[in-house]
């Protein structure tokens, strides 16, 4: 093996004949495709049956470790799962941090890659001894904390990791999630729901070993420099002592905070469920993960007559304040806690859940769902007893939870009577928490993200606005030659778009966190490539790395075009093509549909894609290395 950094093992795990099996991966599968995000593409497009079921035996879901994760690199605790997802019916991909990854890791293995179906629960345990199938028929029905707790204490190890699902995802629920340490999660796309149709529902990891590197000293050295630079810098700093809480302060005074189901831009409760209520009340401590200084994780406790939160379980960010907050017309934080704390216990994505909720709302209150279909339940905005009842019933499928666990596109499709218009969702997915009528690149990454509405698929448009904008320095080796303006939609923003997609896909790649790496974190990329010599020995550029990104999120157009979702799927909901509703920007900012679809077109160009249908070329595919996937959209 080239590298000392890859341990060059993948674990395959069939469940419907109960077999393990580990294999090594060849080194220039490897240096081609990283790990993470890069691996998982490669493992899917050659495994996943074309057009399977999301939620059959047939499905696959590769659980893959980031090139730099556990090693020691600074920033980079993260893994990757991916498989097709039974909300999108395309590709599903998820990050997560913590501690699980690192575990895998010194456990000797860089993947899992899992498929079938086990007749009866089970779950997965590793250890740097091997790996063995448990029955856990015992654990199926408990939430996320007692299943850990179990599992631990049956390995007698009360350091073992587990990644598990929860009620969510046994009952298939289409945006079901998966979490490792109770509070770090895989969240979006369903993936918990696809562990769940397997029925498995933990992977258990305990590993004594260390991770070789090739040049320990130099590591430590840049591991040291990026520990004291979290201190100082401003983005680091604010994060750990508010996490993201701050944005929900920032957008409700800029008048686009996401509010009633998106029905307006400013909640007038924003100050109770903001960033100062959530750290001076209720903030017991701030989690971390591995090898990282920054520690922006949230943790909260309430000891309320009425609602008990325990810490164990974390808390919310902004995307959960908004999501329960704000769009659900909640202004008790006390609630939004104990929503956030409930997801957690049952596996279940924050984003997809409150906003699932909010439209049902809406629909109650404009009459397409009627009291006698919720049984009693009154579902208008605000409601703070139901939006915790929803959340359990959608968990379990009882009552309208039944219909809400489906997501919200195809509870519309059900409902009928014109409820499409109140849905956000592309591709299936449910919109985050950010209004892309403030910036224009952050709609490009709804639109074009391959597992749906992602936030993170690209870099944020406010990070390069001026010349002293921290993105616009921090990425100049990209050839960011300047700033673009948030509202721009020309060729500037697009090419700023492109570029940051393929960094990102590199940093899913590389598991490196967002909030730890240029432009939203601190680790440059000078240091970044410096990094990935560190610790592998290759005598590798800037220009291999992002290539490598590059190449991933064509993987990823190709798998989609593969399950049928191309040009038509790359769309916003018709809410961000018009004005705002009150407040300061009532009556502006409205996207122009003409001008967004021509940015489409030009990122399709720029990227080497068909500018018309969104098809890679074949001298694009063969340019990127992937000639062995050339047919793979035209099965």
């Amino acid at each position: 093996m080239e590298s000392t950094a890859f341990y060059g093992k993948v674990l395959w795990v069939d469940l419907t004949r109960g077999s393990l099996e580990s294999t090594e991966v060849d080194g220039s599968v490897l240096r081609k495709y990283l790990g993470g995000y890069g691996l998982g593409m490669y493992y899917l497009l050659k495994h996943l049956p074309p057009g399977c079921d999301p939620l059959s035996p047939d499905n696959v879901m590769v659980v893959a470790n980031g090139l730099l994760t556990g090693t020691g690199a600074p920033c980079t605790p993260r893994y990757v799962i991916c498989a097709k997802s039974p909300l999108t019916h395309g590709l599903a991909r998820s990050e997560a941090g913590g501690f699980w990854g690192a575990e895998l890791k010194k456990c000797g293995y860089d993947a899992i890659v899992l498929k079938g179906k086990a007749k009866d629960p089970v779950y997965l345990r590793i250890t740097d001894s091997g790996a063995e199938i448990r029955d856990a028929r015992g654990l199926w029905g408990l939430t996320t904390g007692e299943s850990e707790d179990r599992i631990r204490e049956e390995a007698g190890d009360d350091k073992a990791r587990v990644l598990v699902i929860g009620p969510g995802g046994e009952n298939l629920v289409r945006y079901a999630g998966i979490c490792s340490d109770l509070a770090h999660f895989s969240g979006r796309n369903g993936l918990g729901a696809v562990m769940g149709s397997k029925n498995l529902k933990a992977i258990a990891v305990r590993g004594k070993g260390q991770v070789n590197v090739h040049d320990r000293a130099r590591l430590a050295e840049i591991t040291r420099r990026n520990g004291q630079l979290a201190k100082e810098h401003p983005l680091s700093s604010l994060l750990h002592d508010r996490g993201t809480s701050p944005g929900v302060d920032v957008n409700n005074a800029a008048g686009c905070l996401p509010t009633r189901n998106w029905s307006t831009g400013v909640f007038e409760g924003a100050a109770n469920i903001g960033s100062d209520r959530l750290t001076y009340d209720y903030l017991v401590d701030r989690g971390g993960c591995h090898v990282c200084s920054i520690r922006c994780k949230r943790v909260v406790k309430l000891n309320d007559p009425e609602l008990q939160v325990e810490r164990r379980y974390g808390g919310p960010e902004y995307e959960t304040l908004v999501s329960f907050g704000s769009n659900c017309g909640i202004s008790n934080l006390k609630v939004i806690l104990k929503a956030n704390e409930l997801c957690n216990k049952y596996a279940i994505d924050t984003i997809s859940a409150g906003m699932v909720i909010s439209f049902a709302m809406q629909c109650y209150e404009k009459g397409l769902i009627t009291r006698a279909e919720t049984d009693g339940l009154d579902l208008c905005f605000g409601n703070e007893e139901v939006l915790l009842t929803l959340i359990d019933q959608i968990a379990y499928r009882r009552g309208i939870g039944r219909l809400l666990a489906e997501g919200s596109e195809m509870a519309a499709r059900d409902i009928g009577q014109g409820a499409e218009q109140f849905i956000m969702t592309v591709k299936g997915q449910e919109v985050p928490m950010h209004d892309p009528r403030v910036k224009t690149g952050l709609g490009l990454q709804y639109a074009l993200s391959p597992n749906g509405a992602d936030h993170w698929f690209a870099q944020h448009d406010p990070f390069f606005v001026s010349e002293d904008s921290y993105g616009t320095k921090a990425l100049a080796p990209l050839g960011i030659a300047g700033p673009v303006p948030a509202l721009d939609l020309g060729p500037d923003k697009v090419r700023l778009v492109l570029y940051t997609s393929f960094l990102n896909a590199l940093y899913d790649s590389l598991g490196a966190c967002i909030f730890g790496v240029v432009a939203r974190g601190i680790v440059p990329l000078d240091d970044l490539v410096e990094l990935v010599r560190a610790v592998t020995g290759w005598q590798t550029s800037l220009w291999e790395l992002v290539k490598c990104g590059e190449r991933v999120n064509t993987m990823a157009r190709l798998f989609n075009l593969r399950e049928g979702i191309g040009r038509e799927q790359d769309r916003l909901p018709g809410i961000f093509f018009r004005p705002f509703a009150g407040g300061p920007l009532e009556g502006k900012n409205a996207l122009d549909r003409e001008a967004f679809d021509q940015a489409i077109q030009a990122y399709y160009s720029m990227a080497g894609w068909d500018a018309q249908s969104g098809v890679p070329t074949d001298g694009k595919i063969h340019e990127l290395g992937l000639g062995e996937f050339v047919t793979t959209m035209r099965r």
